[in-house]
């Protein structure tokens, strides 16, 4: 009994300081949100919105620390080596946690094993986008147009292996017409050579094209998601286009390092979705951007890359996609 009475206190001795320092978060120390992506883009708009929020609900400084690079890997190898204390964030993307997977024959990291599941922010719908000069009107006629020339067989993306290529990709199995990608670095070149005809068409998000769009210099076909969105309700889906089972969402996320405790995990997921209900963040990026907020919690966000990881696994493989 003496020896079993020394173990426990031994153990609890060595556990005391763990316990202390996570009954001193949030107070510690700032907390440092990661966002892969150079500043301006969704992940960075969605990540300075809801830390702006929590850093309110916590009473702590939440920092934006932009570290692009390689479809966000750079940033979330950063945060998968992060201490797992609850004072680094990650906004993960589809990119991130679920195309990366299978494009990144060396991948520094485990989207599933390196974190831990927060909340699943939003999704935001891709449009097909096409040269108002290449005679179009609708998805049956641009792939009546590629069926019958052989030269207006391209299709831009943002880069390859984006979600923005896969869609493409997807598109070309299922209409049974081989495409060519022609992948650009970043949105803007893409949609400018789309506009001009140097590229047939493009998928990407809908807040991206809408400056063109507006200019009359480009023309939107459909949308990628499953029903149609409230930024644009008179454009029909690819569905509805007759283009069956085509639905593509990009989705953005928030992880911590696998192994941040339970307790932090839950309390960060509840303050980011009450930060999501917030009218001027519903504004901000649902009415302004188009998305759709779900503020979903761990387990949904983890019942997603379930789905996700080898969805778009097998689409990478058929593609032939790849990163170094």
């Amino acid at each position: 009994m003496h020896r079993r009475h020394a173990l426990a206190g031994i153990a609890a001795s060595l556990a005391a300081p763990a316990f202390a320092q996570g009954n001193d978060w949030p107070h510690a120390k700032p907390i440092t949100y990661v966002v892969p992506f150079t500043p301006g883009g969704s992940t960075d708009v969605v990540g300075r919105a809801v830390a702006e929020k929590l850093a309110i609900a916590l009473k702590q400084s939440v920092v934006i620390d932009n570290r692009p690079g390689q479809g966000g890997a750079i940033g979330a190898t950063f945060v998968a080596h992060a201490p797992a204390d609850g004072y680094t964030l990650f906004g993960g993307t589809i990119s991130t946690h679920a195309i990366n997977a299978s494009l990144y024959k060396n991948l520094p990291y485990d989207p599933v094993k390196d974190f831990e599941p927060v909340c699943l922010v939003a999704f935001l719908p891709n449009v097909l986008l096409v040269d108002p000069n290449a005679g179009v009107n609708n998805v049956q006629e641009l792939i009546a147009l590629l069926k019958k020339d052989p030269k207006r067989r391209t299709f831009a993306s943002s880069g390859n292996g984006t979600s923005t290529h896969l869609a493409g990709e997807l598109f070309a199995d299922i209409i049974g017409v081989p495409l060519t990608h022609v992948p650009y670095k970043g949105t803007p070149p893409a949609m400018v050579d789309v506009s001009s005809g140097q590229v047939t068409f493009m998928f990407d998000q809908m807040t991206a094209a809408l400056p063109l769009l507006q200019a009359g210099k480009l023309k939107l076909l459909a949308v990628t998601t499953a029903k149609r969105i409230a930024l644009s309700p008179g454009t029909p889906t690819m569905i509805e286009s007759g283009v069956p089972g085509f639905d593509v969402s990009s989705w953005q996320a928030i992880y911590a390092p696998k192994g941040t405790p339970r307790p932090i995990v839950q309390r960060l997921a509840r303050e980011i979705q009450e930060a999501l209900k917030q009218p001027d963040v519903q504004e901000k990026l649902g009415k302004n951007m188009g998305m759709e907020i779900v503020a979903g919690g761990p387990d949904e966000l983890a019942a997603l890359m379930a789905k996700e990881i080898p969805r778009w696994a097998a689409l990478v493989k058929k593609s032939g996609a790849s990163a170094s």
